[in-house]
């Protein structure tokens, strides 16, 4: 899943990728630069989170 702000417009952006027991997430304004690999209880963990605290 790609972040639809990620025009080139500037901002900060994220590509997410789901597999069977690994989420990787990386910058889409530098795909060069390694992305992380976490576990998905612990990215349902941070959007959780993200999502309390945007409210």
């Amino acid at each position: 899943m790609k972040s639809t702000y990620s025009s080139g417009e500037g901002g900060d952006c994220v590509e997410v990728a789901t597999g069977a027991h690994t989420v990787h997430v990386r910058d889409s304004k530098d795909t060069a630069r390694p992305g992380l690999a976490v576990a998905p209880l612990a990215w349902a963990a941070f959007v959780g989170y993200a999502v309390d605290q945007a409210f």
